[in-house]
This record gives structure tokens, C-alpha cells and sequence, in this order.
């Protein structure tokens, strides 16, 4: 499942800038190889630094409000571009953000833009943007995640994924054989592929 945990940690539309695998603290990988995942998280600890999917996500969501291409986007987008890595800033937390920032005519340059949603990420604790990214697999709510939901993020991503790679990577995660993959099982895989 080549992309299907990206990297955007927290955003259910993205799936990835961590969709769940990059911005939220890993890249785009596969689960155990096979495409949903990478990192045995009993030893994992907050990041240090950003990975270069990471980097080149905070870098496109900039662009994408930075149309004339001048390195500078209007205060009243930094909202929405943090939404698009996976943030959700409050307002209150946002005008906190923006008071150490200088700004030029009301708007951020990218190096301040950079700095605010990197300093966001490092503080991202990766066992929890575990689980909220395994509760966007479990659109269900079933405490599991199965083919059923594999298939269909695999389908929302775009992905060209076959049943019988979908089914690997189940085969990869489930420790307890039941043919689908449960909270713990995931969190593991996760750890173990160092995806957060």
C-alpha cells in the first residue's frame, strides 16, 4: 500500500501530511512493507527534526496559498494551510502563534510559516497520532481495521492497490490471526516500520 500512511497526522481528507504517515510524524510508507506503516513504537520518542516528506509537505501547503509565488501568504491563510497538514488551530492559539511572528503588510513569509508548523509537528506526541490515525481506518468504529477498510482508503487515495496486496499487508499486521487488524496490532506495525 505504497502511500496509503502518509503523513498528515490529524486530517481525516489528507490521510496523510501525515494523511497520517508524514506531517504526523513519518513519511509515506507501507504497513510492514506492504504500504500502510513502518515503526515498533516501544521505543519511539518525539522527532527531533523533520523528515524531507514532512518538509516538502509544510513546503506545497505554503505554495498553495502563495499563488503570486513571492514567498509570502496572508495572515487569514495560515489557518487553512495548518489545517492542511493535519493542524487545527484554535483562534486564540493561532493569534498566539502569529504574535512571534513578523509580519510584513499582514502577511507570513514561508520561513516564518516554516518555523510555526515545524515547531507544531516536533511537538506531536506519536503514539497519539497512532491511534487517530488508525480511527480514520476504522471509519466503522469496529475496533478493527479490515480488507472492507483497507480497500476503501486505498480507493479514496487513489491508489491502485490489488486484493492481494491488501490482504498482505493484513497478513503483515494481524498477530492474533483473525484476519483483520486490531488497536494494538496496528500500533505495533506502526513502531515497527518507524513511520511515527
Amino acid at each position: 500500500m505504497k502511500n496509503i500512511m502518509r503523513s498528515r497526522p490529524s486530517s481525516s481528507s489528507s490521510l496523510g501530511v501525515n494523511g497520517i504517515g508524514g506531517l504526523g510524524g513519518g513519511s509515506g510508507s507501507n504497513l510492514g512493507g506492504n504500504g500502510i506503516g513502518n515503526s515498533y513504537m516501544g521505543s519511539v520518542s518525539k522527532r527531533t527534526e523533520l523528515t524531507e516528506q514532512q518538509k516538502m509537505e509544510i513546503k506545497e501547503a505554503f505554495e498553495l496559498f502563495d499563488g503570486d509565488s513571492i514567498g509570502y501568504i496572508d495572515i487569514k491563510e495560515v489557518k487553512v494551510a495548518m489545517r492542511a497538514l493535519g493542524f487545527d488551530p484554535k483562534k486564540e492559539e493561532l493569534k498566539k502563534i502569529l504574535s512571534n511572528v513578523e509580519l510584513n503588510n499582514g502577511m507570513v513569509s514561508y520561513n516564518d510559516f516554516y518555523d510555526l508548523v515545524e515547531t507544531k509537528i516536533l511537538q506531536r506526541d506519536p503514539k497519539e497520532e497512532i491511534i487517530k490515525a488508525f480511527k480514520l481506518f476504522d471509519d466503522d468504529e469496529t475496533g478493527k481495521i479490515t480488507f472492507k477498510n483497507l480497500k476503501r482508503v486505498a480507493k479514496e487515495l487513489g491508489e491502485n492497490i490489488s486484493d492481494e496486496e491488501i490482504q498482505e499487508m493484513i497478513d503483515e499486521a494481524d498477530r492474533d490471526g483473525d484476519g483483520e487488524i486490531n488497536q494494538e496490532e496496528f500500533i505495533r506495525i506502526m513502531r515497527k516500520t518507524n513511520l511515527f
